[in-house]
């Protein structure tokens, strides 16, 4: 099979192949072995016909179509190995007239990944905030920790910011009452923001057994959305008692003998996230110094399918309903065609930014592990509350693992890009990043390597 490559564009090739027609014995032979067991002919069983006999009954230009149509995948294939190329979807192929004992000829047009230059990384710089810790901030890590050992205990008073309430819950729409709308004997947190927005302000001031209405859009079920008469009834009200923090409040809500012990280990925790917030911090600025620098042709078709993707998610959530996705864009302040300017904007980000950190991961021969790849698996799992092996197969059945695997390899790689760029804080102060971003190991081998090469070089002298 001889293949040639046509490029285009910096984004799309044009393939020209061709398949001598003595490659295709096998194909023909795998073909006539199918039919066998289709056409029945006179006097063999099914399997046992000979071909000339099959090619009699179908037609000579009917096998060569079959023959062609079951191996051009292959042939593909073979064309994109055998050219290096760097495909991105799926193909537009052209197939040339067939003709018995002639080579198959075919052309296939894809759009293909660009060549992208990278910068000198030691010569980029970012700046991210710097890391600042107060007592405030341990104080309330404490106070959440009090809350977890807090006992409730009822009142008789009106209800006030923070108490939690039983209450019952009816709406209505023009004196219709909502079905979907009614619920008894729910337990609420006042001030929490959850459940319908008005909720929490109409609790304020009601005692034990009082009612009140208010208007409120719905958030749930077919009137979805829709204002109704909201009646709240309360039916007990708790406030919640805090422990006194003291060595035994330590004692009892950690491993640690004293409050000061505990107050250190808070303030060390709050150090830490504080830490990785800046680490995401630096990450984004890395990615989006990077995208500043480097020219990365986009694929249209590429950008096309992202931004169907991008609608097609919320689209469907609406039910494809057309009236459903007006009032949508209403609630959001927007337009079809900004929507849709938006949208592609957001695409065109997202495919420049897979482009650039697939050639990266190239550039660093970034490889993921078995053991990394599970972890990564584990970790979303638990952020969607699933057991990993449900999750593993659900990844399976959407054909999603290789995109977990694409995604962790991006993370890596611009992860040896952080190592190698300068952060500084707002204050000028230098920050090290080996703690999340170990520097690439590659570089020093490869160093350890051709020094390696020159010692012995020089000793051979």
């Amino acid at each position: 099979m001889k293949s040639t490559v046509e490029q285009l564009s910096p984004t799309r090739v044009k393939l020209n192949v061709e398949v001598p027609f003595e490659e295709l014995k096998d194909d023909f032979a795998r073909t006539y072995k199918q039919l066998a067991q289709q056409v029945r002919i006179p006097g063999f069983r099914p399997g046992k016909a000979p071909a000339k006999l099959i090619e009699a009954r179908v037609g000579r230009d009917a096998v060569l179509a079959q023959v062609v149509n079951d191996a051009l995948p292959g042939k593909y294939s073979e064309a994109i190995a055998e050219t290096e190329t760097n495909p991105i979807g799926q193909p537009d192929i052209d197939l040339s007239e067939l003709e018995y004992g002639q080579a198959i000829s075919f052309t296939a047009e894809v759009d293909v990944r660009p060549e992208i230059e990278t910068p000198d990384f030691a010569s980029l710089s970012v700046e991210v905030e710097p890391i600042s810790i107060d007592d405030a901030e341990v104080d309330e890590q404490l106070q959440k920790l009090r809350e977890r050992f807090g006992t409730l205990k009822g009142v008789e008073r009106a209800a006030q910011d923070g108490d939690f309430v039983n209450i019952d819950l009816s709406g209505e729409i023009d004196g219709e009452e909502i079905e979907e709308a009614a619920t008894e004997g729910l337990s609420h947190e006042i001030g929490s923001g959850e459940l319908i927005d008005g909720l929490d302000e109409a609790l304020i001031g009601l005692t034990e057994g009082d009612s009140k209405t208010f208007t409120a859009d719905l958030v749930a079920g077919d009137h979805a959305g829709q204002p109704a008469q909201v009646t709240v009834k309360v039916n007990s009200i708790k406030e919640r008692e805090l422990p006194e923090v003291d060595d035994e409040f330590a004692q009892m809500a950690s491993e640690f003998d004293t409050v000061d012990e505990l107050k250190d280990d808070l303030r060390t925790r709050v150090e830490q996230s504080k830490k990785l917030e800046q680490a995401n911090a630096i990450s984004s600025a890395v990615l989006d110094k990077l995208l500043d620098s480097v020219e990365v042709p986009l694929p249209e078709s590429v950008v096309d399918a992202e931004v169907e993707n991008q609608q097609h998610q919320i689209i469907h959530a609406l039910g494809h309903d057309d009236e459903q996705l007006a009032k949508f864009l209403e609630a959001q302040g927007t337009t079809r065609e900004e929507w849709d300017a938006e949208s592609k904007e957001s695409a065109e980000k997202s495919v420049k930014t897979q482009l650039l950190l697939d050639a990266l991961a190239d550039e660093f021969e970034t490889e993921v592990s078995q053991d990394e790849l599970t972890q990564q698996i584990i970790f979303q799992a638990q952020r969607y509350g699933m057991a990993p092996q449900q999750f593993i197969q659900e990844l399976q059945r959407a054909d999603q693992v290789g995109a977990v695997y694409a995604d962790l390899r991006r993370n890596k790689a611009l992860a040896s890009v952080v190592s190698k760029v300068t952060v500084t804080d707002a204050d000028g102060n230098t920050v090290d990043t080996a703690e999340f971003f170990p520097a690439d190991d590659v570089d020093d081998e490869s160093t350890e390597s051709a020094s390696t090469e020159t010692a012995t070089e020089d000793e051979a002298k």
